[in-house]
């Protein structure tokens, strides 16, 4: 899945839920989160600063060692393994 996908399925899924949120905003929250070429993400520059970010139950961003990490939340995991209640 490309950003523009990642896009259109966010937008899907949040009319799913009652908002109504225009692709072009999804793709923008995207660059802010992940960054782009010319500008580095929220997340890229919370791990530069050797912070954490906590992504609810989808998961952990941190360093180790220093590279960039992603430790997995109890809800991605056990949605993956088919083990969700």
């Amino acid at each position: 899945m490309d950003k523009s996908q990642l896009a259109r399925a966010s937008v899907r899924k949040a009319a799913q839920r009652g908002h109504d949120i225009r692709e072009e905003d999804a793709e923008q929250v995207i660059d802010a989160l992940f960054g782009t070429v010319d500008m580095a993400g929220v997340i890229a520059e919370t791990l530069k600063h050797d912070e954490a970010v906590v992504a609810g139950s989808f998961g952990r961003f941190h360093t180790d060692g220093g590279s960039a990490a992603f430790q997995p939340g109890k809800a991605l995991t056990e949605y993956l393994h088919d083990t969700t209640p």
